[in-house]
């Protein structure tokens, strides 16, 4: 079975009003699904990872500043052509569904539940 790196795309801010307790609900879901893929043998990601740390480093003051959106979405868009297929979990997210069409546009495996997935 080969290794697959996915990108699991979910929502981040939508539907929390940026409340910092149901942002941190939608991380723990796709860092739980992320846990799946590595337990069935694959390579997960997560835009998450790699935007916040680079956030906080460029001195972003809060969510949806102007440092926050040019790194934010950017980051996923990058990750997502690098990736061998989109893992789309939890409810209704516009940046979420960009990085579906992304994948598509790219040829990638678009995955709407980790059964889906060769190997999970």
């Amino acid at each position: 079975m080969p290794v697959l790196q996915i990108l699991v795309a979910g929502p981040y801010r939508s539907g929390t009003n940026d409340d910092p307790a149901l942002i941190q609900k939608n991380v723990d879901a796709m860092t739980d699904a992320s846990l799946r893929l590595f337990r069935a043998g694959h390579l997960p990601v997560m835009g998450e990872w790699y935007a916040l740390p680079l956030i906080e480093h460029a001195g972003s003051t809060g969510i949806g500043d102007a440092v926050f959106t040019e790194i934010f979405h950017p980051i996923s868009r990058r990750l997502v052509a690098k990736c061998d297929g989109c893992l789309r979990i939890g409810g209704a997210s516009v940046g979420a569904d960009e990085m579906v069409a992304l994948a598509r546009e790219h040829g990638k495996a678009v995955y709407h539940g980790i059964e889906e997935i060769p190997g999970a």
